[in-house]
């Protein structure tokens, strides 16, 4: 199951799991309906041999949450891989117009408080006797985080994003001691990525997405896809839970700061 496979980093998650081998990926959306149903088509004509199914949820809301994992369980049984990547953007389109703390607003409500109920919800199915006897190696549980949360970053963003994703890897921490071993939790910490707002930046902000990578570049969605595929096959990661994984390029210490154009 991916949630905001829509576009961006869900939809490169969906297509690297479809070509790792899934044999059924849930696609969960928010409100593009049009563009997840590209993203099944793209994966049904890709790998023939690998179903999805189409799942509609807001995740600032708490009971569209929680139908979202009993929908899930009930269509699919129990997911061994879960990458909750459903995030609110409030960078690009019209919420990049909102007050700061409108912003912020949204990015509990969605990015914080969403991860926290479903994963809380999936625990809580995956946990039912019926389902958590089932011998399979333990489902992974994958949230997503930000690589600059706890160092701190400058400016607007950092003080929203900062806050939430530091909050999501701490809950992200926590769970996997409460569930260990009969499930693995474990976020994925990307940094520069160039998404739907790394594309239209030029100048200052691409010399320092660059600049702060020890790799000299932007990160991808599909490197944020290649670790979730890692830490959701049991063969690779089956020894790691309660982890952050930066996907970062690795983080330059040495960068200077870049006086904006």
């Amino acid at each position: 199951m991916v949630t905001g496979a829509s576009g961006g980093i869900g939809r490169r998650v969906a297509t690297a799991l479809a070509a790792a081998g899934a044999e059924r990926i849930g696609l969960h959306f928010a409100s593009d309906r049009q563009s997840a149903a590209a993203t099944a088509e793209q994966l049904n004509t890709t790998w023939p041999s690998c179903r999805t199914d189409l799942f509609q949820a807001d995740c600032g809301s708490h009971q569209d949450c929680q139908r979202l994992v009993d929908e899930a369980f009930d269509r699919l049984g129990r997911p061994d891989i879960w990458v909750h990547a459903a995030g609110v953007d409030v960078l690009t389109g019209d919420r990049a117009e909102l007050s700061f703390d409108q912003k912020l607003r949204l990015l509990i409500d969605v990015d914080l408080v969403g991860s926290i109920t479903v994963a809380r919800r999936f625990v809580w199915r995956a946990s039912q006797p019926e389902i958590a006897s089932v011998g399979t190696p333990p489902p992974s549980l994958i949230l997503i985080g930000w690589d600059q949360a706890t160092a701190g970053m400058e400016g607007d963003a950092g003080q929203m994003f900062g806050p939430v994703k530091a909050a999501v890897e701490a809950f992200a921490k926590s769970l996997a001691q409460e569930v260990a071993p009969r499930i693995r939790v474990n976020s994925i910490a990307p940094g520069w990525i160039r998404t739907a707002w790394g594309a239209g930046v030029s100048g200052y902000w691409d010399r320092r997405a660059t600049s702060q990578a020890l790799m000299n570049r932007w990160g991808t969605p599909e490197d944020v896809a290649a670790a979730a595929v890692f830490l959701a096959d049991p063969a690779a990661s089956g020894f790691i839970t309660g982890q952050t994984l930066e996907v970062n390029g690795g983080f330059n210490r040495r960068w200077a700061s870049i006086t904006n154009d």
